[in-house]
């Protein structure tokens, strides 16, 4: 569970230049106020009055030094060169000292955790994105980056240097008269409390907004994504009713909690930072009155308190906007701290370089993604090098999990998986993977040129061993008709492809990672027959060249195939050619028989 420590947390390694950042904001802050402190005693040289011993030994010091006369002249000139230090002289010091790292700290530690947010997104296991909607991924990412990237510049450059600024000025006045000083931090201390108070209630309803908005932007982005199926089924109107509701529950809780919330604070803390303000200054006149205080002093102890009570408001507004910001915060935070998938592979360049004959054996292989609900039972299965089999069989067999767990996406609950006698979990994963390849029934295609997806698995493929593993998917005529050949951008998720298209991309891409082994994932399922007819020419031509495994419910796919392995409720109940199980008689003959026919296996 994320809490504000992680928030703090998030700019540690910057610690160094934080602390000196802060400092020095705060001391410029403090510094500030020998202002309204040198002005308070150049009224008392105007009027007559004595100063402050300090400024008294300073202007000695500085008559010493110049062997100038200690009279009004010299009194008023040490204070406003004073005055000229703390101002003009700081002005363009303050500056670099300050707002430079507080953006440079801010800046850098986007950067540092943008590539931490990266990799921990290439590390999660894939049953998170089972799970979560990528939009409210992106979202919830995309949040907590931007609103830590400005809170550095709001709490370290604004907060905590105005609080010390409200420090300073407890201290000058309780050195005037400290029975003002003591009213004026208790008034300070019941404020900030109040406010800090009301603010935790509205972090909760902040909270509850950013879940909201999240399943909003959420189905936004669902919406987009299968704007074809909303608009194939007319129903737009349903989409727009339910978004309206969440954005009309979202406007509930702006208005009526949080906004309302806020309005109500800051009603209650103006009016009783005016009540103090005019209390100082009642106190502080029947000080000066009384001959308690001086003028000039009057004058130091109104203008200070003044500035202090004026600086309450932003105060209060600057842990307004932290409140507002925490739960998105918190948010990226808990994404942060997701677990990485046992299946993740390392980031770094690895040496190691696995080259295997493609010998891969299932041995006594059971799994369940709940281990009260098996999905494989005991598989046990020999796939020999450059052999192509075939994995048939109903929904729900087992067929794809066999391959999950063959690129590691998940460890088995019993028995091993080896590739050349070796146990795949022995061996580097990222390595391991790449001498695989898969070609989905849904093929992924990125925003992008034909060529950068084509060489996404090898960006050292030569042009020339592109062409030839476009020539064995049969894509070459379809870049011969594109209008910029291999350069055209295909579009977000390649759009600009049809199913066939992208599934001859996909053999493309994967033929040149130059696999071990290849597996076709109902590569043809959804195609048309001319598509099928072509991607099946493709996988012909692979036989043989590489040990290759199908997955298939269109048994036309598989009849070539060295081994057709038959799986039923997780377990194997036959393996042979498509010859042999046919004469067999078994679960195989009555599939093919009611393909055949036109039926559909279910």
């Amino acid at each position: 569970m994320a809490k504000i420590r992680h928030i703090l947390k998030y700019y540690d390694r910057y610690r160094p230049l934080v602390i000196f950042s802060v400092a020095a904001a705060s001391i410029f802050e403090i510094v500030d106020l020998v202002v309204p402190y040198a002005t308070g005693q150049i009224l008392n040289v105007l009027s007559g009055q004595r100063l402050d011993s300090p400024i008294n030994s300073a202007i000695a010091i500085v008559a010493n030094l110049t062997k100038l006369p200690q009279n009004r002249l010299l009194s008023v000139g040490v204070l406003m060169g004073l005055i000229f230090l703390v101002t003009v002289a700081k002005a363009p010091i303050k500056i670099w000292t300050t707002w430079w790292f507080h953006w440079d700290i801010a800046l850098r530690t986007r950067r540092d955790n943008f590539k931490e947010t990266v990799a921990k997104i290439l590390t999660l296991p894939l049953e998170f994105y089972d799970e979560n909607n990528p939009g409210r991924i992106a979202g919830k990412i995309s949040k907590g980056l931007e609103n830590h990237t400005w809170a550095y510049p709001e709490l370290a450059g604004q907060l905590v240097p105005k609080l010390f600024f409200v420090l300073g000025v407890f201290v000058i006045i309780l050195l005037i008269e400290w029975r003002i000083a003591i009213l004026f931090l208790i008034s300070f201390v019941i404020i900030l409390s109040f406010t800090l108070k009301d603010l935790s209630k509205l972090m909760e309803q902040e909270k509850r907004l950013d879940k909201y908005m999240e399943n909003t932007q959420s189905r936004n982005s669902e919406i987009i994504t299968n704007i074809k199926t909303v608009k194939a089924f007319g129903a737009e109107p349903l989409e727009f009713k339910r978004q309206k509701q969440r954005l009309d529950r979202e406007f509930k809780v702006v208005v009526y909690r949080i906004h309302l919330g806020y309005i109500k604070l800051g009603t209650f803390r103006t009016t009783i930072i005016q009540f103090c303000v005019f209390s100082i200054l009642g106190l502080t006149l029947a000080a000066t009155l009384k001959g308690v205080i001086s003028l000039g002093h009057f004058i130091t102890t109104l203008t200070v308190s003044s500035m202090a009570y004026a600086e309450l408001e932003p105060i209060s507004n600057l842990a307004e906007v932290f409140a507002r910001r925490y739960a998105s915060m918190l948010g990226y935070h808990e994404f942060m701290q997701q677990p990485v998938g046992i299946d993740a592979a390392s980031l770094g360049e690895s040496p190691l370089a696995y080259d295997f004959t493609g010998k891969v054996e299932f041995s006594h292989l059971s799994f369940g993604y709940d281990a009260n609900r098996p999905v494989l039972q005991d598989i046990n299965l020999l796939i020999e090098p450059y052999q192509t089999v075939a994995l048939v069989g109903r929904s729900g067999s087992g067929k794809s999990t066999l391959v999950k767990l063959l690129f590691r996406y998940f460890e088995p609950n019993q028995g091993r998986i080896l590739i050349d006698g070796q146990d795949i979990t022995t061996l580097n994963v990222g390595n391991y993977r790449r001498r695989l390849a898969i070609v989905h029934q849904e093929v992924d295609v990125f925003n992008g040129t034909l060529l950068d997806n084509l060489k996404y698995g090898n960006r050292r493929a030569s042009f020339k061993e592109v062409e030839e593993a476009c020539r064995i998917a049969k894509l070459d005529d379809v870049i011969s008709s594109l209008p910029e050949g291999y350069y055209t951008v295909v579009g977000e998720r390649g759009v600009r492809l049809s199913g066939g298209q992208r599934q001859r991309l996909g053999i493309a891409r994967a033929l040149l990672v130059n696999p071990d082994v290849l597996i076709f994932d109902e590569a043809t399922s959804s195609l048309d027959y001319e598509s099928e007819r072509l991607i099946q020419l493709a996988m012909r031509e692979l036989q043989g060249t590489r040990t290759t495994i199908i997955i298939a419910h269109r048994l036309s796919t598989v009849r070539e195939a060295d081994k057709i392995v038959v799986l039923d409720q997780g377990k194997i109940l036959e393996v042979g050619s498509h010859v042999e199980l046919l004469h067999h008689g078994g679960i195989y003959h009555r599939l093919h028989a009611l393909q055949e026919t036109g039926e559909l296996l279910s």
